[in-house]
């Protein structure tokens, strides 16, 4: 049974003004159409991309995105922000509840943002940090060369087991313990398992570091209890508002009382001005669906068919990292069919299958990272996951006709459409 937010019409994902655009600016309203076609018409698979709510979306078109709000409320830099402040206090409110947490921050415009602000907060440039090697799953805020951390901090990287493709929990004692790092970054892009909060806090503790649990891609999962939460174990929880969560693109950070202040200054004025307060009122529109039951059922139907996903895909030829998923990610490998991953995605394009590729920690190579997010919010089922499986295998198989293919794809979205009218 689909769990999908209801749906006012099949225009739900174009702007409530569409007319006047479409008169005042045809170009532009021309490429909105192309994209709302292209994402009816191919099967959604990036791993952090989902469909939003018609009323997350109305929330984004709102007259609040012309309000300029600066500060936090109650303590604004611009006059006329009662409702702004209303609105933050409500998103803060559903954020803390949800998670169980004791303050949130709902103002980081990205995911990016929210790690950035948890290493203004906690740390100094020269400081020394432990997260996840960027070939073995960890973000471009994890330490890499061209961005931020990776110029204003010491990375040093941990790993997974080259066997099994799990976190090597023991190679994480060991160079915590060797490097005494400032603070330890729990979370990854591309691993589909959930990560020991408790041994990292454990690992945390006995180096004197503090724990930052970077939860962008299970948020949603946390949200609906399909996935352990890392609040009662690190001191900083930075996530996304989009991905699983199925609210609009942000971030956000949750933390304990006694970093409050500090996350807050972090956040404004020392990396961001003024708040998107249409993005923070879509951001409690989507806290609010979040905490319904009928989310809940969509978060552990995510994680089933991505399982399901992974064993389709296994029993096509792929290899399929940590032998399955407990998340909404799957990774595989399609060196087992005889292309490598930029080739099979390229194929999958054609084929109408939109997806990344990642790295995979076994050596220089890519792989293919798949999500079951947005596929299942437009109500797919265990026995789609199955064709999309088969359908990947003939896809990336050299010689299969993508025209035919892709004929498949769109009979498939045509049943599931994103937003149904």
């Amino acid at each position: 049974m689909p769990v999908t937010t209801p749906a006012a019409s099949a225009d739900a994902a174009l702007p409530q003004d569409f007319d006047a655009l479409l008169h005042e600016d045809p170009e532009v309203a021309g490429i909105l159409l192309a994209e709302s076609g292209r994402q009816s018409s191919t099967l959604q698979l990036v791993a952090a991309e989902n469909f939003t709510s018609p009323a997350v979306l109305a929330a984004l078109g709102s007259p609040l995105a012309n309000k300029y709000a600066e500060g936090y409320p109650g303590a604004r830099h611009h006059g006329g922000c009662e409702q702004a402040d209303a609105v933050e206090r409500v998103a803060v409110r559903r954020a803390t509840t949800l998670f169980g947490a004791d303050h949130a921050n709902v103002q980081p415009h990205s995911g990016s943002s929210a790690v950035l602000a948890a290493y203004a907060a906690l740390l100094r440039p020269g400081d020394t940090v432990l997260a996840m090697g960027l070939a073995h799953g960890g973000h471009l805020t994890h330490g890499a060369p061209g961005n931020f951390s990776g110029r204003w901090f010491e990375f040093a990287g941990y790993g997974v087991d080259p066997d099994s493709g799990l976190i090597d929990h023991t190679q994480v004692r060991a160079l915590a313990r060797a490097r005494r790092p400032k603070a330890i970054v729990c979370g990854s892009i591309s691993y589909p398992r959930h990560p020991d909060y408790e041994t990292f806090r454990e690992i945390a503790d006995e180096v004197g570091a503090y724990l930052i649990a970077d939860a962008a891609h299970p948020m949603g999962l946390i949200a609906g209890g399909a996935a352990p939460s890392p609040v009662p174990y690190a001191d900083v929880v930075c996530a996304t508002t989009h991905k699983v969560l199925r609210g609009p693109r942000g971030g956000m950070i949750l933390c304990g009382a006694e970093l409050a202040e500090r996350i807050d200054r972090a956040v404004f004025p020392f990396t961001q001005g003024g708040a998107q307060m249409h993005t923070v009122a879509a951001k409690a529109v989507a806290f609010g669906e979040a905490a319904t039951p009928a989310f809940a059922v969509y978060a552990h139907q995510v994680v089933a068919h991505a399982r399901a996903l992974a064993a389709g895909l296994e029993a096509e030829g792929f290899d399929v990292t940590t032998d399955g998923t407990d998340t909404h990610l799957v990774v595989v490998d399609p060196a087992p069919l005889g292309v490598d991953g930029r080739t099979a995605r390229d194929r999958l394009m054609a084929a109408g299958m939109v997806l990344d590729t990642c790295a995979l920690p076994h050596g220089d190579t890519r792989g293919l990272r798949l999500g079951t997010a947005a596929v299942t919010t437009q109500g797919m089922d265990e026995a789609d996951m199955a064709r999309i499986a088969a359908l990947f295998g003939a896809a990336v198989r050299e010689g299969d006709d993508a025209g035919r293919l892709r004929a498949e794809v769109g009979e498939l979205t045509g049943r599931n459409p994103p937003y149904p009218g």
